[in-house]
């Protein structure tokens, strides 16, 4: 007996695919051997329907895995007469909040890997190095009151199952078709009514529907070779009432470190991971190392910077002091005032301008360099500190005040003398080696303190010292030095005078503006103080107090145009103490509590929970290796001086790992224009050797 072109009993068996586009089941007869292109296809001559199938593939749902190997045999994948594939397409609308709040529906591919997935996007974007950027579920405030090393599908992410596709814009008028890589259409929707996007041909959409409009060609900016719509580079100041409602705002160091539960696996597909159709997906910066930003053609990217640095301050996911939060509230202000300007910014391209561009560039190459020695000077003199400061090392349960002593800064090492007399005899109490120190401003301008927190590592973990200076000239001296020691340069490096410059006007901008302000802003364009104001400040006076602190605020800050006020508002906020720690809630080996482990860009940090004080911290360039053991769940980093095991209790520990191996990856970026994105390291480096 001969069946779809088989003998009956020759080894032949029946496989049943699901194809969803047409919502019904195909049996057909196949032998082991036949490979996953050849069913693709015997399915296809099967359907007999006049459709492009070219962008589907088979999906095993059991096994949740693709069959994306299109010359690899059933036999190989292991797919037997019990199985049953779907035949659906790769490419489907997922539902993407950008970091400014704003929703967008989109075309992204389900079969690929998630990290490929961010980079497609980005590119269909104008977003330049996708590689700082990933994708997390989002998350409710459930999430932040227990621990979820397993994240499965949040409510967020998939609450309206029953309700069918989410498209809140025209689903039928594209807002912007741009290139993708096999030449075909990305239809992208943006879901704002405040701020429209403007395509190629004139049209601008919103939520509303569609109004012609003349296309203006300073409207749009090159990108490669495609010219991007620069919708990105401009938010409303005020999100939706739904993107709003669902901000997260962690009340404590452990909520905090729970809020990094929700990023997906860069080495996993999104359909793998559970995200199906018309799901929600936050698209978050997860690395805070931003490599090359130029302001001439990152406007898309800048603003996502700022916006996901305004609303970590907003939100209250990183501290900053009183008037740190009015320079904040100052370049929003100004930020909006910026972005309602009838004469929008027009970048420079005079040849001055691009010669100066070119030496702050080569500057930048040569950071690290000693600067250049005048004719006649003494070669052999070493750049030093020499100065009364107040010095205390803090020890528990004790009383101890800050005491004056004569410090000397030389090289990398701080040498504490009782007087400067004493400095003669060379016999210092006690000298501090900077290098591998960790330093942390702190610094209250109304109270007049400037101070720097050292830590400094020793056998037994970390050893605390809190420094006072006088006054804002010796506190970015020292200040500067001690960041440059850190790295193991000195005074005599190059950066060092710009070192100093940056920290003084960071300072300056602070200060409160008390002349009279006499633009033509007033405080009745500040409708809601709240949307400037983290609401602990909010909560300290009332909303309407803090408009004219606002605008004295603003003075300093009024004649920056819309770039330079979101870069400004970008380096304030790198410039605080805990930027660029990423927290996760963990339990060491041998330890019978929960701590609290940090990683940044160039090390991991041991903490306490409740304080956030570091009791140790291992630097990435000691460490020789990191992995994972599956079985038991747990981390082991390798460092020259140590083993260090721990379990992650927050998140899984394939996220940890991913965040070493992704600061890593980032840190080997180098200048080379022709440089590709080496998507295969990536993986090497994150992907745990599963």
């Amino acid at each position: 007996m001969i069946s779809d072109g088989y003998l009956v009993g020759d080894g032949s068996w029946q496989l049943k695919i699901y194809v969803t586009d047409l919502k019904v089941d195909r049996i057909l007869r196949v032998k082991g051997d036949l490979h996953i292109g050849g069913v693709m296809l015997k399915l296809v001559e099967e359907l007999d329907v006049a459709i492009d199938w070219s962008d589907h593939a088979l999906w095993w749902p059991s096994k949740n895995i693709w069959l994306s190997r299109t010359r690899t045999t059933l036999d190989q994948y292991g797919v037997q007469a019990d199985a049953v594939l779907h035949f659906t397409p790769m490419h489907k609308t997922l539902r993407v909040q950008m970091p400014d709040l704003r929703y967008i529906d989109t075309r992204v591919d389900f079969s690929i890997k998630t990290f490929t997935a961010v980079v497609q996007l980005c590119k269909d974007l104008g977003i330049r190095h996708p590689e700082e950027l990933s994708f997390s579920r989002p998350l409710v405030t459930a999430h932040l009151k227990r621990n979820f090393p397993h994240m499965g599908v949040s409510p967020l992410q998939r609450q309206r199952d029953a309700m069918g596709p989410i498209v809140q814009t025209n689903p039928t008028t594209p807002v912007s078709n741009i290139g993708t890589p096999d030449g075909k259409s990305s239809p992208l929707f943006i879901d704002d009514k405040l701020s429209p996007l403007r395509n190629g041909n004139g049209v601008v959409t919103n939520g509303n529907g569609t109004i012609h409009t003349p296309y203006h060609s300073s409207d749009s900016f090159a990108y490669g070779n495609e010219t991007i719509s620069p919708a990105l580079a401009t938010s409303p100041l005020t999100p939706t009432i739904e993107a709003k409602s669902n901000l997260l705002r962690p009340k404590s160091l452990v909520e905090r470190a729970r809020l990094n539960a929700g990023w997906l696996d860069s080495s996993l597909s999104l359909y793998e991971q559970d995200v199906r159709e018309f799901d929600l997906l936050l698209l978050r910066y997860k690395f805070f190392t931003f490599y090359d930003i130029n302001p001439k053609i990152d406007g898309n990217r800048i603003n996502q910077i700022y916006s996901q640095a305004r609303w970590s301050i907003l939100t209250e996911d990183i501290d900053c002091t009183e008037e740190e939060m009015m320079l904040f509230a100052a370049l929003q202000f100004q930020v909006s005032l910026q972005n309602n300007n009838p004469f929008p910014e027009k970048h420079n391209t005079r040849a001055d301008d691009d010669i100066d561009a070119a030496l702050d560039e080569l500057q930048i190459s040569l950071e690290g360099a000693p600067t250049a020695i005048p004719l006649g000077s003494d070669i052999t003199h070493v750049p030093e500190l020499a100065d009364y400061l107040r010095l205390m090392k803090p020890k528990r349960f004790t009383l101890k005040s800050f005491k004056r002593y004569y410090v000397v800064f030389r090289d990398t090492r701080l040498s504490v003398f009782k007087s400067s007399e004493d400095r003669s005899s060379n016999d210092p109490a006690f000298v501090i080696n900077m290098k591998g120190c960790e330093v942390t401003p702190d610094v209250n301008l109304s109270q007049g303190k400037y101070g720097i927190k050292l830590e400094v590592p020793n056998h037994e973990g970390m050893q605390e010292y809190w420094i006072r200076c006088e006054s804002e000239q010796q506190y970015a001296r020292w200040m500067a030095a001690s960041r440059l020691a850190t790295k193991g340069r000195t005074m005599a490096d190059s950066s060092y005078d710009n070192e100093v410059k940056s920290i003084l006007n960071f300072l300056s901008l602070q200060h409160p503006a008390h002349s009279a302000y006499t633009t033509h802003v007033s405080a009745h364009q500040i409708d809601n103080p709240e949307d400037l104001i983290a609401p602990r400040f909010i909560r300290k006076k009332g909303g309407r107090q803090w408009v004219q602190r606002i605008l004295d605020a603003h003075t300093n800050v009024k004649g920056l145009t819309l770039t330079e006020a979101k870069l400004h508002f970008i380096k304030a906020w790198q410039a605080l103490p805990d930027f660029g720690i990423s927290l996760f809630v963990v339990k060491f080996a041998n330890s019978k509590k929960e701590e609290l482990l940090g990683v940044a860009f160039n090390r991991l940090m041991r903490m306490d929970i409740n304080t956030g004080d570091h009791t140790k911290t291992w630097r990435f360039n000691t460490m020789k290796a990191w992995n994972v053991n599956w079985e038991v769940k747990q981390m082991l980093v390798q460092f020259e001086e140590e083993d260090v095991v721990f379990s992650c209790h927050s998140a899984d520990c394939k996220v940890v790992h991913e965040f070493i191996g992704g600061y890593i990856f980032l840190s080997m970026r180098s200048k080379d224009q022709n440089q590709t994105l080496n998507e295969e390291l990536f993986h090497k480096l994150t992907g745990g050797w599963i």
